[in-house]
């Protein structure tokens, strides 16, 4: 990231920092105002956007800005004011934020499937590039959504700090080299697709967040969010429902014979995961060598002698690293991680407990469904709900705990965006019949 840093030496030194907007005021978001603010001299976060106002300003409170300097507008002209006055702004208003013509880069730190995509496509209509913190939107309906960015000439790109973008970093590297990859992994230290809200509140409240956002890391549906957007940007699939998800208490370095080479070959490669591997809380790529005399370097580099390498990066920052995505965006155009085209995996909501038809389901992380990976096509074929669209669905059959749910089990809300881009994105990439 060193041309990024350099980057924003030059703005700060022009006294010309980006200016960036927010949506979202939660746990990452406050740690993202918190590094621009305080230590990133080339930047500011100069607008939050976020259903409550007040969390918004406590957003920035928190982050040392005076109380002062903090502005509530309600439209794009009072946020260009206010930026004009190197002032802050608070706003509820989406469609506010992305046209205020100030504001140079978007970053999507919701988590919210439907809330972000109304955010998102504001941000292309205002043909402002985004960043994305949110993977539940990226692995729901993120071709559709960068198909739209594409068309109106705007960068839309997943983030560093977070293990999707912090895979593809080293996927890129990995195969600067001129190496093959085989398999992006992401290193977990709990898998129980049981949890729920009740069981995480304790240390939800230790971390300052909400409970059902640290369910969907525990019961798997953050990291099937996380790797499936992975796959849609490079083309890799599972190997099967759910991933091989191996649990192993050694380094990733001693898996590379865990995995058959042949089976990775055949799918083009595979997003994993393993539980209890060091480094955690890290990512993995495994590749192999094209040519004998790269498998001579890199045995003399101490990597072995193969046929797998081990590459790693040892961890990832969240919010810490979220200003380099927004500067390697506005100021080189470089695409941090985004579809390829067509979905490639896609996550899938399967019952975490009995359910009963008449019941309706509730959101990511809570009580009733979570999420696993599975290829797309076999999801198509088998019409299998996306679990980014479970929530506010109805059910119409009784359905098991561990049971996959189907479209034919349910009835979808009314007047959902992310419904329709999903109907949208099927029709242009599978069949909508």
């Amino acid at each position: 990231m060193l041309i990024v840093d350099a980057g924003l030496a030059k703005r700060a030194a022009a006294g010309r920092p980006l200016l960036a907007a927010l949506f979202g005021s939660g746990f990452m978001a406050k740690g993202i105002v918190n590094q621009v603010m305080r230590y990133t001299p080339g930047m500011r976060i100069a607008a939050i956007c976020n259903r409550t106002p007040s969390a918004a300003i406590e957003t920035y409170l928190k982050a040392g800005v005076p109380a002062k300097e903090i502005r509530e507008c309600t439209t794009a002209a009072e946020i260009d004011e206010a930026m004009r006055a190197e002032k802050l702004c608070v706003t509820q208003d989406p469609e506010a934020i992305t046209a205020a013509a100030g504001i140079e880069v978007v970053i999507e730190a919701t988590g919210h499937v439907e809330y972000g995509a109304r955010a998102v496509l504001a941000a292309i209509a205002a043909r402002k590039p985004i960043v994305s913190m949110n993977v539940e939107l990226d692995a729901t309906i993120g071709s559709i959504l960068k198909l739209k960015a594409d068309q109106a000439g705007v960068i839309l790109s997943g983030c560093d700090g977070d293990q999707p973008g912090v895979q593809m970093n080293l996927l890129r590297y990995v195969r600067t080299l001129g190496l093959k990859p085989l398999l992006c992994g992401n290193i977990k230290g709990l898998q129980d697709r049981y949890r729920n809200p009740t069981t995480q509140a304790s240390f939800a409240k230790q971390w300052g967040q909400t409970p059902h956002m640290v369910t969907s890391f525990a019961d798997g549906t953050k990291i099937s969010m996380e790797q499936a957007t992975v796959a849609n940007a490079t083309g890799m699939k599972v190997a099967r429902r759910g991933m091989i998800g191996l649990e192993y208490k050694g380094h990733v370095d001693e898996m590379t014979g865990m995995y058959d080479i042949d089976m990775m070959r055949s799918l083009g490669g595979i997003v994993d995961y393993v539980v209890g591997a060091k480094p955690s809380p890290g990512i993995y790529i495994f590749a192999e060598a094209q040519d004998r005399t790269q498998a001579q370097y890199l045995n003399y580099g101490k990597l072995g002698e193969g046929p797998i390498y081990s590459f790693y990066t040892p961890w990832h920052l969240t919010a810490l690293e979220v200003h380099i995505s927004a500067a390697r965006v506005r100021l080189f155009g470089d695409n941090v991680i985004a579809p390829i085209g067509r979905p490639v995996v896609e996550v899938v909501a399967t019952a975490k407990t009995d359910l009963k038809a008449g019941d309706t389901l509730d959101g990511l992380g809570w009580y009733m469904t979570y999420g696993q990976c599975e290829n797309y096509d076999v999801a198509k074929a088998e019409n299998l709900l996306p679990m980014g669209l479970a929530e506010g669905c109805k059910l119409i059959h009784d359905i098991k705990r561990d049971q996959v749910i189907t479209w034919n089990d349910i009835v979808a809300p009314k007047a959902s965006l992310s419904h329709q881009l999903r109907f949208e994105q099927d029709c242009l990439f599978h069949d909508c019949k």
